[in-house]
This record gives structure tokens, C-alpha cells and sequence, in this order.
């Protein structure tokens, strides 16, 4: 498909349970900047929860938009076929 850019995902989605990991520079970069973040706000108790909650929506909201679709996996599909009676 000519003139479509192809979209390079920052976060794949775990084997198992719910949830992404980095694969690309940058979704390591944003990971450590909300590690950072997390890290000052710790130092301004006041500013804790509401912080803690605005910079994790912030990482949900990326890992979203430029990681694969999440869902609740177990592992291949392939191998729990496998092992059926």
C-alpha cells in the first residue's frame, strides 16, 4: 500500500496477563520519564496521588496509542491447542 506510512510500535503487548512492554528507544524513554516523574512527585508528598494518577493515565494513554491492542493472553494460542485432549 503505497502512501501509507507503516506505524512502529513503541510497546507489544504481554504474553501473559494484560499490559504492554517497551520494544523501541522510544517507549523506553517515555517508561523512564514517567519512572522520573514518579520519582520527584515522591519528594512533594502533597502532589503524590494526584501526580501518581495523572503521569499513570498519561503512560496508559501512549502505551495506547502506540502499542499493540491489549487483551488478556495466556501464552500462544498454538500451544494451548497443542496440549487439548
Amino acid at each position: 500500500m503505497r502512501g501509507v506510512p507503516v506505524k512502529k510500535l513503541w510497546f507489544k503487548a504481554k504474553k501473559y496477563g494484560w499490559g504492554w512492554y517497551p520494544v523501541t528507544w522510544q517507549g523506553w524513554a517515555v517508561l523512564l520519564g514517567y519512572v522520573a516523574v514518579n520519582f520527584l512527585l515522591a519528594m512533594s508528598f502533597i502532589l503524590l496521588i494526584p501526580g501518581v494518577i495523572i503521569s499513570t493515565s498519561l503512560l496508559i494513554y501512549i502505551c495506547w496509542r502506540t502499542g499493540e491492542r491489549p487483551s488478556w493472553r495466556w501464552g500462544d494460542k498454538k500451544e494451548t491447542t497443542k496440549n487439548a485432549p
